[in-house]
């Protein structure tokens, strides 16, 4: 029987796709080190792959298989910029820190493209990306945000997109405008996960699967990270759990929340589908996001039901339908052969968290939507800290991220409040 994660519904299209998936041993008893990773998803493989190239000595645990959370799992987009747009954070900071936020954003798309090329990493990487708007009153912001990305920082890929243009890239009507982006694009999310641990465990990484972390300790300048089946002790620690951290540290578990966001793939459509018929990756302006691309092969991947509660739907199939559906009327009967979920984490102003949560222990998480790109380069500038430069990862440990409202035992409830009211006012 085909492996199936133990922490996320659904078997992926990727997980079918992404060819051998290498199995790394659990640990079996106590080890020291430079530096111990917890999590074996973007961030933590990023972080060991350059650690260890550095010349330092590198343990990392996950408690499943690597990639079985958000980073092998997720739409593949890798956007442009951060999640917010440079007009909101150039009115937060200022434009010299949101043109700094954005060239670290341009830097972090560069590194990725180049460290998969760089590694012979084939991960599907398809051109374009176009974001459009479900609202008509939505339209004139995306023609500023064009002009403005243009004019001011320097970005001259993006272009505005009509409505008439946009039905026609699309293949669908349900969109009133938007822009197009001609200088990001989509991958495929598994083969770089598998790619980025042959990387690390080839640079001397110590790669260790199904091996749960149950407590983080740091006294007298050092860690100690404990998992059943022995204990790590090491200098410096990266909690790079991101979604699935739970309780395991409390700073994090405070300004990260897991939302659930579901992901169907439909048989190929074939060369003459008029769906999607330039290969962009397509994001909409709902809050509750709606997320969607062609594969190489010619599938439709369709995401957009995110779930703010703690169960997951029963049947994603149907509920993913009725939203390509909605847009796709021609493919209400189309055959879905795949589909899947798990936890993306957001923080409250939907920016990631970087911070020392302990002595000598940095947790990065909350990528919002947005951890694609940004997830793989916050490992390696992880690993610059290490070698004594923090000021670029200190860009994003300054931004404004506070806790969610709630505490432990209200904000989940509260979130789920929230944003229900916000996935009502999509619709309104």
């Amino acid at each position: 029987m085909p492996y199936q994660s133990p922490i996320s519904p659904g078997r992926s299209w990727y997980e079918d796709t992404s060819g051998p998936r290498p199995e790394y041993p659990p640990l079996d008893g106590d080890r020291t080190c430079d530096v111990i990773v917890i999590g074996g998803g973007f961030t933590g493989l990023s972080a060991a792959a350059h650690l260890a190239k550095a010349g330092s000595n590198v343990v990392l645990i996950e408690a499943h298989r690597l990639g079985d959370g958000a980073s092998g799992r997720n739409g593949g987009q890798l956007g442009t910029g951060q999640r917010a747009w440079v007009e909101e954070l150039e009115a937060e900071y200022g434009f010299t820190r949101a043109k700094a936020l954005f060239d670290l954003a341009e830097e972090a798309k560069a590194h990725l493209i180049e460290f998969a090329a760089t590694n012979q990493i084939d991960i599907d990487y398809v051109p374009g990306q176009m974001s459009v708007a479900h609202k008509p009153r939505y339209v004139d912001d995306y023609k500023a945000h064009a002009e403005i990305m243009a004019s001011r920082f320097s970005y001259p890929h993006i272009s505005f997109m009509d409505a008439k243009e946009t039905a026609e890239r699309l293949g669908s009507a349900h969109y009133f405008g938007g822009t197009r982006d001609t200088g990001t694009g989509h991958i495929h999310p598994m083969k770089l996960v598998i790619g980025t641990a042959r990387v690390a465990a080839q640079a001397g990484a110590q790669l260790f699967e199904r091996t749960p972390s149950t407590a983080i300790m740091s006294s007298g300048g050092k860690v100690r990270v404990s998992t059943p089946t022995g204990t790590v002790s090491a200098q410096k620690c990266l909690l790079a759990a991101n979604a699935y951290g739970g309780t395991l540290e409390p700073v994090s578990a405070a300004h990260i929340m897991p939302i659930g966001s579901f992901i169907g793939a439909t048989v190929p459509l074939g060369s003459d589908s008029t769906v999607l018929p330039g290969g962009e990756a397509v994001d909409d302006s709902r809050f509750v996001v709606r997320y969607f691309r062609r594969s190489k092969d010619g599938r439709l991947l369709f995401g957009g039901r995110e779930i703010y509660g703690v169960n997951d739907p029963k049947d994603i199939h149907i509920h993913i339908r009725r939203q390509i559906t909605e847009l796709y009327p021609a493919l209400k009967d189309v055959e879905i052969t795949h589909g899947w979920g798990g936890y993306v984490a957001i923080t409250v102003p939907r920016k990631p968290f970087v911070r020392e949560v302990m002595p000598n222990v940095v947790s990065a998480g909350g990528y919002s939507g947005h951890g694609v790109m940004l997830s793989n380069f916050f490992g390696k500038l992880y690993a610059e800290t290490i070698a004594g430069n923090r000021d670029r990862l200190k860009l994003i440990e300054d931004l404004k991220i506070p806790p969610f409202p709630g505490g432990r035992r209200l904000r989940a409830p509260l979130l789920f409040l929230a944003l229900n009211w916000f996935a009502l006012r999509d619709r309104i």
